[in-house]
């Protein structure tokens, strides 16, 4: 890195004794040669850098035009129960990939999901009907499932690396010991080298330092009904599968939460308003106000547990 730097220092001062010696203003040419070097640099940049956007205006625009296609994405969960919201959300990435991939008239590539056994024996196993419901293929998507987490971690630098795959999904529980910043790190090289994502599913961890380009925090949001022809909600039914996202990680000083609707049908996310109620009208309070205040004739501390006795004692 020091060399092309001096080399560069070099090239500046003889050109600024060219332009003495031809009679022009050195330091304009100088802010000149600066200019055209960082608009070169910021066009290679953003010409090398592979994008899938989400087609969500200001998510787009937290997440510098979309995820990275050639990095790490990581989404994890605060609870085990809400695994299905960190899972789903990595899912629906993977099908918004094959359905970029179609629409540029290009051969779908098959998905591949990577878990140890610890995150299974709490979250499950992806169902072949439930992912073609919604919107993968099962013809293109495989699983595995190694017994150690070197392995799952061996494993998922191959497939990144291979290149075969669309995607590399890694499922991984809490923050163990093992999958560290070294580790994050090396996948990061692997999928920069053959510019393939990879999908880093933390359930039920903490924030902690990775190579991951964005980080979100998935959690279930509750789903509308289902809308009719006629614009009127089909009573008692469940609609699209929402999420609320919250993007930890980025360029952005605060952060930032998101309410997504995914369509399994069209393959793409949708924005929810937070005003939103899901419950149909007449599912819905007809004067909303102020709760009633608590009794105050309730006792002022809990009853001590103990054990209790059904019947007297006869000895």
């Amino acid at each position: 890195m020091a060399q092309p730097a001096v080399a560069r220092e070099r090239l500046f001062a003889l050109r600024e004794t060219i332009a003495k010696l031809e009679g022009k203003p050195a330091p304009a040419l100088a802010a000149a040669e600066s200019q055209a070097l960082a608009e070169s640099g910021l066009a290679a940049k953003n010409e090398g850098v592979l994008r899938l956007p989400l087609k969500i205006p200001a998510l787009d625009e937290a997440i510098d035009g979309g995820l990275p296609l050639d990095g790490i994405t990581e989404v994890r969960s605060d609870l085990l129960r809400e695994a299905g919201a960190g899972s789903g959300f990595v899912l629906a990435l993977a099908a918004t990939l094959q359905r970029q991939a179609e629409d540029n008239q290009n051969a779908s590539l098959p998905v591949l999901w990577i878990a140890d056994t610890v995150s299974t024996m709490e979250a499950g196993e992806p169902y072949a009907v439930g992912l073609r419901d919604f919107g993968l293929k099962p013809d293109l998507f495989f699983y595995a499932s190694p017994r150690k987490l070197e392995d799952a971690l061996w494993l998922a630098e191959a497939a990144v690396e291979s290149g075969v795959f669309a995607a590399t999904i890694l499922e991984v529980r809490g923050n163990p010991k093992l999958f560290g910043l070294t580790e994050s790190r090396r996948l990061s090289l692997r999928a920069k080298a053959s510019r393939r994502p990879l999908f880093l599913l933390r359930q039920a961890g903490e924030e902690e330092a990775s190579s991951a380009c964005f980080r979100f925090l998935a959690a279930p949001a509750p789903a509308q009904a289902r809308p009719l022809p006629d614009g009127t909600m089909l009573g008692g039914s469940i609609g699209n599968p929402a999420f609320h996202l919250t993007l930890e990680k980025s360029r952005n000083p605060a952060l930032l939460s998101f309410l997504l609707e995914w369509n399994p049908h069209d393959r793409r996310f949708f924005a929810v308003s937070r005003s939103a109620d899901p419950r149909l009208p007449d599912e819905r309070a007809a004067h909303s106000g102020a709760p009633f205040s608590a009794s105050p004739d309730r006792p002022d501390r809990k009853k001590e547990m103990g054990s209790l006795l059904a019947f007297a004692r006869t000895s």
